[in-house]
């Protein structure tokens, strides 16, 4: 099998955030995985080729107070398309307060604040999907 396809493998399975690949073409195929330690493995008719794949580094744990989301939906900023934020990076928040709301299943479910803080930075974005405990705002 060509370097050329195993790379632009790679790189397809960085892009996708797939943990693990294998591919056969007639008697050659090609296992990619993401998982710590893990190697890439070529098996040709001639002999097997190894190469270990660099474990992508862990992120930075932010400083300060993660707000994460309860539910899988649609990040919304405002109430809203024509209304304000309800915050934005720099606003001073109480417990309670609304910070956006995530639409699911046609429900609007609006997310407040915690705890009380500033809002240090904005994870999400406007009308983008998110997922279950993805992090949307950092509060400090």
């Amino acid at each position: 099998m060509d370097l050329r396809k195993v790379k632009k493998l790679i790189e397809l399975l960085e892009e996708s955030g797939i943990a693990e690949i294998e591919i056969k073409e007639g008697e050659e195929s090609v296992r990619i995985s993401r998982l710590p330690g893990a190697t890439v493995q070529m098996m040709t008719p001639a002999a097997p080729v190894t190469a270990v794949v660099a474990t992508p580094p862990t992120p930075a744990k932010p400083d300060g107070h993660v707000v994460t989301a309860p539910m899988v939906g649609t990040f919304y900023s405002s109430p809203a398309p024509d209304s304000p934020a309800f915050v934005k990076v720099g606003d001073k928040v109480k417990v309670g307060d609304s910070l956006c709301i995530i639409e699911a299943m046609k429900i609007m479910n609006p997310i407040e604040a915690d705890r009380a803080g500033t809002v240090l930075s904005i994870l999400a974005e406007n009308g983008q999907p998110v997922e279950f405990e993805q992090p949307l705002f950092i509060l400090g």
